[in-house]
């Protein structure tokens, strides 16, 4: 498993596993499988509605606490500072965790203007040692730049939607220019036709791989986090089987031809769900 080092120096696993919308009673069995077949980095939220089962699947699990990588989110709804605080300590009670190792900003939804100081609340959550990284999901390079300019602490990570149809090429550029890592959730469309594009497909069949692998393949090698999620157990051993091969240059090449700015959810700046 490779490894990617945050700005602060701590350590995530390139490869990781997304529970979005596996139920909360599905969720430990599916989990501990997960952790079971090797995957240390566990990414859930608030919203999804199953911490709850990530922290049985944990606590269940022969592999240690300090091994594993567990990110969650602060949802739409609790975001201000006293609220996120209020939201931090209940994602930690239903996981069942002295800490997490990344906690998130869920969305920008800059209607509400509370982006800030939900991340001034995730900065006191860093400083006070509960969380051993923070960062943001869906922001955009203004959203960003605003926190450069009215928080302390640089996010680590940004997480996007991110596939061979959505590359976000500027806003890659940007997160790397800042030493903020990317990391991809959607990686594979939730299974839809990118996996069937006929050039995934011919690169599929040079490498003896699945689609879905040469896809998690080009994600390892843009050095971006990927999360990708299934309950399957055969798909989550063959997800996490892309490190025994390399794409060509050609390939990369071929793969960056495909962006088409096709998206699976909302602009950033569009949603406002609470």
């Amino acid at each position: 498993m490779n490894i990617k080092t945050l700005n602060n120096g701590v350590e995530i696993p390139q490869l990781g596993y997304g529970v979005w919308k596996i139920p909360d009673e599905e969720a430990a069995d599916v989990v501990k499988q997960a952790i079971d077949k090797g995957y240390r980095l566990i990414d859930t939220a608030k919203v999804y509605g199953n911490e709850r089962g990530v922290g049985q699947a944990i606590a269940e699990s022969d592999v240690p606490r300090e091994e594993l990588f567990v990110t969650t989110k602060v949802w739409n709804a609790d975001q201000g500072y006293d609220n996120t605080l209020r939201a931090f300590d209940e994602s930690l009670e239903r996981l069942g965790l002295d800490y997490v190792d990344l906690y998130l900003v869920h969305w920008p939804a800059p209607k509400f203007d509370t982006y800030v100081e939900t991340y001034q609340a995730l900065e006191k959550l860093y400083k006070d040692g509960r969380v051993k990284a923070i960062g943001v999901c869906n922001f955009n390079i203004e959203h960003l730049e605003r926190i450069f300019a009215e928080c302390e602490v640089k996010p680590a990570v940004n997480q996007v939607e991110y596939h061979p149809y959505l590359q976000q090429s500027e806003l890659k550029a940007f997160c790397e220019k800042h030493d903020i890592q990317l990391e991809a959730y959607s990686p594979l469309m939730n299974g839809t036709h990118v996996l069937e594009n006929e050039v995934i497909q011919e690169i599929a069949r040079a490498h003896d791989k699945t689609p879905g692998q040469i896809i998690l393949r080009w994600h390892v090698q843009t050095d971006v986090v990927v999360i990708p999620k299934t309950v399957t157990p055969s798909r989550m051993e063959e997800n996490l089987n892309v490190f025994d091969f390399e794409l060509s240059d050609v390939d990369m090449q071929r793969i960056s031809e495909l962006d088409r700015g096709e998206r699976n959810n909302q602009l950033p700046n569009e949603m406002h769900m609470r």
